[in-house]
């Protein structure tokens, strides 16, 4: 008897933007209509508009800005010469500002601001939706923390190891933006990993 064959996973699309990539997305209305064209495939300016409760005009100037940075680009095949679809050109966003310094550092932290406010609205949103979930997503969803004493060098490897395991699900699963099986719908993870901030003497 012999092993059925893997399905190979899948190569998941990213980009590094440069300093002035990350200048333009950490703005919240950016980072939502990234969000949703990485995650419902392509659209309109006019359809993200009424979506996000914007106007047009607005909406097609952010989506300008992510197109000249490279993070999204004109649908081809889709549209018409008075309106314009566009997609994401990537499925992630990679940056790194460990060894970053200057104005690399501060336009890496205005995104991961603005990413975190971005995810904060999530999670409530999430909290709101959970009564109506049926329960085997209810099972399937959590809102847990950790505190563990360990090294830098422990907990780079220990963050690693969760990142790879979230890339894995992400390269075994369909690719967003299309039609996905049936059952299955977009379950977002987030990782928050650092040292636990001084909070103070307690009862201070």
């Amino acid at each position: 008897m012999t092993d059925a064959p893997q399905t190979p996973a899948r190569e998941i699309s990213s980009i590094v933007p440069d300093t002035g990539g990350l200048k333009a997305l950490a703005h919240p209305e950016r980072l939502r209509m990234l969000a949703l064209l990485r995650v419902d495939g392509p659209a309109t300016a006019s359809g993200l508009a009424r979506r996000l409760g914007l106007n047009s005009g607005a909406t097609s100037y952010h989506l300008r800005q992510l197109a000249k940075h490279g993070f999204i680009e004109e649908a081809e095949g889709q549209g018409n010469a008075r309106e314009r679809w566009w997609r994401a050109r990537h499925e992630s966003t990679q940056y790194d500002t460990a060894a970053a310094e200057g104005e690399a550092l501060e336009a890496g932290m205005a995104l991961t601001r603005a990413l975190l406010a971005g995810q904060m609205q999530l999670l409530q949103a999430a909290q709101d939706d959970y009564p109506a979930l049926p329960e085997e997503w209810r099972a399937a969803s959590t809102a847990s923390d950790a505190v563990i004493p360990m090294n830098a060098e422990a907990a780079r490897a220990f963050q690693e190891k969760l990142m790879a395991l979230i890339w894995e699900a992400k390269q075994a699963a369909p690719a967003p933006g299309g039609d996905l099986p049936e059952g299955a719908r977009p379950f977002m993870v987030m990782l928050h990993a650092f040292p636990f901030p001084d909070l103070g003497e307690a009862g201070a």
